[in-house]
């Protein structure tokens, strides 16, 4: 027996071990927050978090220099839906003029498959946006999951693991897997800034995010390894 265990953990490669303890963990940490979503008041983290972005006294003036809001912005502007469907688009066109029609297939499942996913989450839950501080952008959907949160997790992380299996080199693949991570997290932080999403929000955004996009891929992986979707023509 162990030495049947031992030969099945030697078979799973780190990726796809990592990958499924990422989709696991990000189906119960959604779940988790879900339920504090459903509460019929905010958790104290929630509004501790969210006043923190905030000047004492001032749920209307965030902390910073005045430059900051501006950056939180622009930061957020790039889980925005459009954005995120330039880059989405032209990507997939890239593929497609090189022959890679599995890639493309995998970039579009993935993205489209997470904006119908975080809109049917949306209304399932049906979260009103925070009131407790102003709002320093103008937003008319739900809030639970943060979509902005949840959408850039799939589409930054999608493109950096399919970036990092040509560059050659762990250090070069790390890095761009790291970045694709950073910039989904600097775009959550950017919505609890601006005051639209509860931190609950953007916490479920992103372990639906992550895990929605590390099942894309362990799934196109698994069927090109079995050659259901070759890479060429």
């Amino acid at each position: 027996m162990k030495d049947t265990a031992r030969t099945l953990v030697n078979r799973i490669e780190f990726p796809i071990l990592l990958a499924g303890l990422v989709i696991a963990g990000g189906l119960w940490g959604f779940v988790e927050l879900m339920e504090v979503a459903r509460a019929g008041t905010p958790r104290s983290f929630d509004a501790d978090i969210l006043l923190a972005f905030r000047q004492a006294g001032q749920p209307n003036v965030p902390v910073g220099p005045l430059w900051l809001e501006g950056a939180m912005r622009d930061i957020t502007s790039l889980g925005s839906a459009s954005v995120l469907v330039l880059i989405t688009t032209a990507t997939i066109i890239y593929f497609l003029l090189v022959r890679r029609w599995a890639t493309a297939l995998l970039i579009f499942v993935a993205v489209a498959g997470g904006q119908v996913l975080s809109s049917l989450l949306k209304v399932g839950i049906d979260r009103p946006r925070p009131e407790l501080v102003s709002h320093l952008v103008t937003e008319t959907s739900l809030s639970f999951p943060s979509g902005h949160a949840m959408l850039s997790a799939v589409t930054y992380l999608t493109l950096g693991s399919l970036a990092a299996r040509f560059l050659p080199g762990r250090v070069a693949k790390v890095y761009v897997l790291s970045l694709s991570v950073l910039v989904a997290i600097l775009v959550g932080i950017s919505r609890i800034y601006l005051g639209v999403h509860w931190p609950s929000d953007v916490l479920a955004g992103w372990c639906a995010g992550f895990a929605w996009a590390m099942l894309c891929w362990l799934v196109a992986r698994l069927l090109q390894s079995r050659e259901a979707l070759p890479d060429e023509e």
